[in-house]
């Protein structure tokens, strides 16, 4: 299917962009039924929308054969005059906004557009707005200040579009559209291209809008094409090493890793650093320059990894961007695809992998269903895995391909000077030493056959002790017995920190470097554990506590897992070794201080009456 005809200017302009068939969403806006009329349209990020809004405003910002009026200055191309603008769009952040004026400029060749952000001078877009334009692009809040000054006037504006609507809603700017929107004039046509439909951009739509066109390109019963879903499950501690090993594994020339605060930004960016990745941060906190600088770090190639947040990375257009980690689970579906979009734009593939712990994989499930994505899930890429790749593509780089000319006069020279196998020796050193090492991940542990059913009388409760554990619960839902003077209870007798309900079979003794000394409390012990260890609550037997250490028991067949997993902790984690195979050792007993003999007894006197 071939671009039907618009206008001859826009004609021209797309077959000199190599535009040859309409995407679905710029065919929908060309067809019969849309022209004139207010659109609400949902469309996936990446799938053309802004040349689509630019073809839909054609019919009422070109109409054919539109003569300038007398006395006004003629545009290139048979636009209007300019004067005050005719038509307004509103994207939620300033690279998004740049990016639609830098779309409109070759589709609308000729036409005097203004950009008015935030983060650049606004007394020049002033200057650019009082000389007169057709088209102004820009981001609520900025437009908003322009508005208040008086610079921006609106009195002849015929179309208005929001792009990303559901982003700006998300952003808080639902009051400065609603102040740009009152402000324009009513018989104006009203334009919103949304990833989603929520409530909030469906009652803004029956606010804003007349008789709108529903249009909607999304097959939700169908996952992104052109995106394929990896989930990789990993340890809690291992996140960092797993994300290093993805990034190595796919190799590709642009990345985004999402983090979910600025502070993990900064953090997950300087330990890619050190690594040896070329990466640049995209947050909040940085300036215009710094970060329209990192940006052009990414498109230019000068950076391939770029570590963000979700609201700095709204709007981005990195057309090298093949693959997008989710560092930080997304929280729900929207977020999810969202920053996945970033990837498999324009007919491109891209993978989004979500790393996973193995505590929040049921979390992760629970979003890319409600997504309606199908993700793979398998472990992190081992370190071994790295390096067959990188074999892989050492024997393919096109650095060997036959040199010619002079380059083989030298090769030759070399070849006959030197052992063939230290040349290759040597090619290979010079190759890994641009890559960064890849870090260590422990294996995943084995699956577990799920535990017969135990009664409680069997595991020695009764009403009372369930009624007492279940009143003070720790994080992961276990409930403990401590020491206590109430002998009528059927676990008084029990030695300080043992679980209930602990599971029979062989165990291996461990041992943390944190005691009664440290306030260690199986309440936080027994999730640190799970966590640190790839284990959970069921590979773990008794916990006893001693005054500067703390032994418990991990089932045999995953002993030798959790002795890996836990071998090489950061330094802010408690050291664990493993104590052996004997019987656990008898609690010490409990030493309270002395309290002496009192020096006078007390005297309890009574008031007469």
């Amino acid at each position: 299917m071939t671009f039907p005809l618009v206008h001859p200017m826009l004609d021209a302009a797309l077959i000199a962009r190599g535009y040859l068939e309409p995407t679905a969403v710029q065919s929908a806006v060309l067809q019969p039924e849309a022209e004139g009329r207010d659109l609400l349209v949902s469309a996936r990020t990446g799938s053309g929308k802004t040349v689509a809004f630019g073809l839909a405003a054609a019919f009422t910002l070109m109409p054919k054969g539109a003569i300038p009026p007398e006395g006004g200055i003629p545009a290139a191309g048979g636009m209007p005059a300019y004067g005050a603008p005719i038509a307004l769009c509103i994207a939620p952040t300033r690279e998004l906004a740049l990016q639609v004026q830098a779309e409109l400029a070759w589709l609308y060749a000729g036409a005097r557009i203004v950009s008015c952000v935030g983060g650049m001078d606004i007394r020049r877009e002033s200057r650019l707005l009082s000389a007169g334009c057709h088209i102004v692009v820009g981001t609520p809040g900025r437009l908003g200040d322009h508005l208040r000054r008086g610079n921006l006037n609106l009195s002849a504006l015929k179309v208005v579009v929001l792009d990303e609507a559901d982003e700006m809603l998300d952003l808080g700017f639902q009051e400065e559209l609603e102040v740009i929107l009152d402000a324009a004039p009513s018989e104006r046509r009203t334009l919103m291209f949304s990833a989603t439909i929520p409530h909030d951009i469906a009652r803004l739509a029956r606010k804003y809008q007349r008789d709108a066109l529903r249009i909607d390109t999304i097959d939700r019963s169908q996952p992104h094409d052109d995106i394929e879903y990896r989930a990789i499950t990993v340890a809690g501690h291992e996140i960092e090493a797993a994300l290093v090993n993805i990034l190595r594994w796919y190799e590709s020339p642009g990345a985004l890793v999402f983090c979910a605060t600025r502070d993990s930004t900064r953090r997950l960016h300087q330990s890619l650093v050190q690594r040896g990745f070329a990466a640049v941060m995209l947050s909040g906190e940085l300036s215009q320059h710094e970060r329209t600088t990192a940006l052009d770090a990414l498109r230019s190639g000068r950076a391939r990894v770029g570590v963000c947040t979700d609201v700095a990375a709204r709007g981005l257009d990195l057309p090298a961007l093949d693959l997008v980690v989710h560092a930080d689970l997304p929280t729900n579906p929207e977020t999810l695809l969202h920053r996945s979009g970033r990837t498999g734009r324009a007919g491109r593939k891209g993978v989004s992998c979500l790393i996973v712990p193995y505590s929040k994989r049921r979390r992760a499930e629970q979003v890319t269903s409600a997504a309606r994505v199908r993700a793979s899930w398998s472990n992190a890429p081992s370190a071994e895995d790295i390096n067959g790749r990188d074999r892989e593509r050492l024997v393919t780089d096109p650095m060997l391909d036959p040199p010619e000319g002079a380059e083989r006069i030298d090769a030759e020279a070399l070849l006959a000077a030197n052992d063939p196998i230290a040349i290759a020796a040597a090619l290979l050193r010079l190759y890994r030493r641009q890559l960064p090492p890849p870090a260590t991940v422990s294996a995943a542990p084995p699956p577990r056959a799920p535990e017969p059913h135990v009664s409680q009388a069997v595991r020695g409760y009764t009403a009372r002790d369930a009624a007492r554990t279940s009143a003070r619960p720790d994080a992961t839902g276990k409930s403990y017995h401590r020491d206590s003077a109430n002998t009528s209870s059927p676990r008084a007798d029990a030695p300080e920190g043992i679980r209930e309900g602990t599971p029979e079979g062989g165990f291996v003794q461990f041992r943390i470097s944190v005691g009664r000394n440290n306030r260690a409390d199986p309440k936080w012990i027994l999730p640190l554990l799970c966590r640190v260890g790839n284990v959970t609550k069921s590979d773990i037997g008794a916990i006893r506590i001693f005054d500067t250490d703390t032994r418990f028991e991990i089932s045999r067949e995953v002993s030798d897992a959790f002795a890996a997993a836990t071998a090489n902790l950061p330094e802010h984690e408690p050291r664990i070794t493993q104590a052996g195979d004997g019987p656990m050792p008898a609690r010490a007993p409990f030493r309270s201080k002395p309290s002496g003999p009192r020096t006078a007894p007390r005297v309890h006197s009574k008031r007469s009456a």
